[in-house]
């Protein structure tokens, strides 16, 4: 039975609303329909009623109690009263209606009537009429008593009550006919904004579009509504462009280790190597593809520790072995030297190793590249941090490029003939910044370029 009226229900809001205001307005005329037949039975029984007693009075003039006995006098009119008209004195019927026989339900009716004395109506079932409403009168004079009963056919006045009920139906069914009508057109019109705004939200959800619904000029409904699809919107614009980085990032990250596999392939390649150069091109590959994990790794740990609005990164690192094994792994032109300078070599960082590595490997990544002879990577702690300097004398971070210097994707001179897309730098300040610490640019050294770490202490 549940599973038929899931079936048979509604499935569009349009619907459900429709069927609720149609059985909501079914029950309400129901309700009415029976108030409304019922006070007009009342009120037709009392115009039968008020009739019988004006009959009754005309009858009541016809009978004379002035002497010891009940008379009952001729009149004019005598045939006209007599119809359907009892005259008693006590129990004694002294006149009945010519078509009724004494024996007739409606005589035995009007004797009851007349047993009891006082004014009082009843309603007879007969044969033909079928109901037949009677009422006595008693008619008092000093010396004797009499009591009139008239009776009326209630066919009339049932036939107008059905005419009335009949009608009270048919008004029902046209009212709610355009119950239904009028709320499926109401409703419709009113979830009319709603449709647009969903077809428009998937539209520009799938696009990650700048337009927005706003709050102006709608309705209080709608305007929260338009609200909560802006926030969702603006969630996946946001997860659109984090999947845009990570993935730029990525294609950035893994550039270098697989260009080393290529060349150390074509090398191998190029002609018959001997047992021991085939095992160091195997390591150098090997090194290459656990680099390349190693920053696959960080970079997914990142992004998930900034969708789960991580502000810190567990772990403790040696800063010193970190910055050696980075200087060592990088392949720097033969004309330039990488000095390592660490004050303290039990300097502590309080950041995992992996992501000290992508913080400081695109720094040290640019000073080789723009060197002139020297890059100079040195630690020390401040206090309540550490930092790390990397300095080359290059060229240095042209003035009018510096406000750009951390946005993804540009480049000071896309033309100088190196190979990068722009997301180094805002990669790690990005990943220091997740730990709490900076990356910036130090615009006071001039002989060069120097970008400052600072990470929290270990």
């Amino acid at each position: 039975m549940n599973r038929l009226a899931r079936r048979l229900a509604p499935r569009t809001l349009r619907g459900r609303l429709s069927l609720v205001a149609l059985t909501t307005a079914a029950l309400l005329m129901t309700v009415l329909t029976v108030a409304f037949n019922t006070v007009m039975d009342r009120h037709l029984q009392h115009q039968a009623d008020d009739e019988l007693r004006n009959r009754a009075a005309a009858v009541a003039t016809t009978v004379d109690t002035s002497g010891p006995r009940v008379r009952v006098l001729e009149t004019v009119n005598d045939s006209l009263l007599d119809t359907n008209v009892w005259i008693y004195t006590g129990t004694r019927l002294l006149e009945k209606p010519p078509s009724a026989p004494a024996d007739s339900a409606l005589t035995q009716a009007a004797d009851r009537l007349a047993a009891r004395g006082r004014p009082v109506c009843a309603t007879v079932h007969t044969d033909n009429p079928r109901f037949v409403r009677l009422c006595s009168q008693p008619v008092s004079r000093l010396r004797s008593t009499a009591t009139v009963i008239t009776a009326v056919d209630l066919a009339p006045y049932r036939n107008s009550a059905g005419t009335l009920l009949s009608g009270s139906l048919v008004l029902d069914a046209v009212m709610l006919a355009c119950t239904y009508a009028l709320t499926r057109l109401a409703v419709g019109r009113a979830l009319r904004p709603v449709r647009t705004m969903t077809d428009q939200a998937t539209q520009w959800s799938a696009v990650g579009s700048d337009q927005r619904f706003g709050a102006l000029d709608q309705p209080a409904e709608l305007a929260r509504l338009g609200s909560s699809l802006d926030t969702l919107l603006d969630r996946i614009r946001t997860v659109l462009r984090h999947e845009q980085q990570l993935t730029g990032e990525l294609s950035h990250e893994l550039r270098t280790p697989l260009t080393r596999i290529v060349v150390e392939l074509d090398w191998w390649q190029a002609r018959p190597r001997t047992a021991a150069e085939t095992r160091a091109t195997h390591r150098v590959i090997a090194e290459a593809a656990q680099s390349m994990r190693t920053m696959c790794d960080t970079l997914l740990d990142d992004a998930r520790d900034r969708a789960q609005s991580a502000s810190t990164a567990p772990g403790t690192t040696s800063v010193v072995p970190v910055l050696r094994r980075l200087a060592e792994s990088l392949h720097a032109p033969e004309h330039v030297k990488i000095l390592v300078d660490v004050e303290d070599p039990g300097l502590q960082a309080g950041v995992a190793p992996a992501l000290l590595e992508r913080i400081v490997s695109p720094l040290l990544t640019n000073a080789v590249r723009y060197a002139h002879s020297a890059v100079t990577v040195s630690a020390r702690q401040l206090n309540g941090s550490v930092r790390i300097d990397v300095t080359d004398d290059g060229p240095g971070v042209p003035t009018a490029f510096a406000d750009d210097l951390f946005q993804p994707g540009r480049r000071a001179d896309p033309g100088d003939g190196h190979d990068g897309a722009g997301l180094g730098l805002p990669l790690a300040r990005r990943l220091a910044r997740a730990v709490g610490g900076e990356v910036s640019h130090d615009g006071g050294h001039t002989c060069g370029a120097r970008f400052r770490v600072d990470l929290p202490v270990g």
